[in-house]
C-alpha cells in the first residue's frame, strides 16, 4: 500500500503555501526605487519662470540695451544700414536733449509738461469715474449685469478701432460731436476744430479717459467684493450715512488696490503712443504733442535715432525714479497705518 500524497495549493505569490512569492501584490515583494532626474524641488519654480524670463529678455531687455548703446552714437540716416559704424558721441545727445535754452531741449521740455498735464487729468478722471461706477453697482439691482457689460465695452474693443471711430466723430464738418454740440444743442457759435489747435488736448484727454476708466472700474469692483457686507450693515445700525460708509469703510479697504491701480494707470497713460498716433497721425498738433509722439518724430521723421534714443533713456530714468519713489512712499504709509 502506498502512502497518501499530500498536495499543496500554490498561493497567489506563485510559491507554496509557506509564504508569498515574488508576484506584485505579495507582501514580501520589494518595491522598485523611483527614478530621479537630479532636479531638486527648489529648482522647479525657476524652471517654470524660465520661459517668461527668456521672452522678457528678448522682447524688452535686449532692445532696451540696444537703445542705450544707440543713444551714445551719432546714428543718422547716413549710418542706418550699418549703425555699428556710426561715430561715438558720448553724452552729446543727452546734453542736447537737456539744454532747455536750445530749440531741441525747449521742445522736449514743453512736450514733457503737456504729457504731465495729460497724465494727471486722464488718470484722475479715469479713477474718479471708475470708483463712482463701482460704488453705484455694488448693490444688486435689475439690469446690473447688462450695465457692467456696457461699461466694459470701451476696454474690450481694439484700441485702433475705437480711436479711429473717435477721429471720425471729432471731424470738423461732418463729425458727430459738432453735430450734437453745434447743430442740435447750439452750445457753440460755430463748429470747433477738435483735432487741431488747443482743442486737440481736450480730445486727447477725453479719448484716453474713455479708454481707461473701464479698467479702473473692473479693478475696483473686484476689490470691493472682498469688503464684508456686515461692515456696512453694522455702520448703518450705528447711524452712518452713505458718505460716511464710503469714507470710513470703502476707501480704507480699497487703499492697497488704489495704490497699485494709480501706478498702473500712470505708466500706461504717460507712455501712451497708440491713442495720439491714431488720433493725429505722425504730426501731432503742438497742444497734443505727447512725449511718446515727440520721441517718435525726433527718431523717425528727422532720422536722428541717436537723439531719439537719448530722449527715450531719459524718459526711462524719469519713470524709474517716479515708480521707485511712489512705491517707497506707499510702502512707508502702509507700514505706518498697520502699526
Amino acid at each position: 500500500m502506498t502512502a497518501p500524497t499530500s498536495t499543496t495549493t500554490p498561493s497567489r505569490g506563485g510559491g507554496t503555501g509557506d509564504g508569498p512569492g515574488p508576484f506584485p501584490g505579495s507582501g514580501r515583494a520589494g518595491k522598485k526605487p523611483r527614478r530621479t532626474f537630479g532636479i531638486g524641488r527648489g529648482a522647479v519654480p525657476y524652471l517654470l519662470v524660465l520661459p517668461a524670463l527668456l521672452l522678457e529678455l528678448l522682447i524688452h531687455i535686449v532692445p532696451m540695451a540696444v537703445g542705450i548703446v544707440m543713444s551714445f552714437k551719432e546714428l543718422t540716416q547716413f549710418y542706418i544700414r550699418n549703425w555699428g559704424q556710426a561715430p561715438w558721441r558720448g553724452f552729446d545727445n543727452y546734453r542736447v536733449a537737456v539744454n532747455f535754452h536750445a530749440p531741441i531741449g525747449e521742445a522736449l521740455l514743453r512736450s514733457f509738461g503737456i504729457t504731465c498735464a495729460f497724465t494727471v487729468l486722464a488718470v484722475g478722471f479715469s479713477w474718479l469715474f471708475g470708483i463712482a461706477a463701482a460704488i453705484l453697482m455694488q448693490d444688486s439691482f435689475r439690469g446690473r449685469g447688462l450695465l457692467r457689460a456696457l461699461f466694459m465695452t470701451p476696454y474690450a474693443l481694439p484700441v485702433y478701432a475705437t480711436v479711429i471711430i473717435w477721429a471720425f466723430m471729432l471731424q470738423h464738418d461732418n463729425g458727430l460731436v459738432n453735430h450734437v454740440l453745434h447743430d442740435q444743442l447750439h452750445l457753440s457759435s460755430k463748429p470747433a476744430f477738435w483735432l487741431i489747435g488747443n482743442n486737440s488736448f481736450v480730445s486727447l484727454v477725453v479719448v484716453s479717459i474713455w479708454r481707461n476708466w473701464p479698467f479702473a472700474l473692473l479693478v475696483l469692483m473686484a476689490g470691493m467684493q472682498n469688503i464684508p457686507d456686515e461692515m456696512y450693515e453694522a455702520s448703518a445700525i450705528d447711524g452712518a450715512g452713505v458718505w460716511q460708509q464710503i469714507r470710513h469703510i470703502t476707501m480704507p479697504s480699497l487703499r492697497p488696490i488704489n495704490q497699485v491701480l494709480v501706478l498702473v494707470l500712470f505708466l500706461w497713460t504717460f507712455n501712451d503712443f497708440n491713442v495720439p498716433y491714431v488720433l493725429f497721425g505722425q504730426s501731432a498738433p503742438p497742444a497734443g504733442d505727447l512725449i511718446s509722439i515727440h520721441i517718435y518724430q525726433a527718431s523717425f521723421l528727422t532720422w536722428n535715432f541717436g537723439s531719439g534714443s537719448a530722449m527715450s533713456v531719459l524718459l526711462l530714468l524719469f519713470l524709474l525714479v517716479v515708480t521707485t519713489t511712489y512705491l517707497a512712499v506707499t510702502s512707508r504709509t502702509r507700514r505706518t497705518s498697520n502699526v
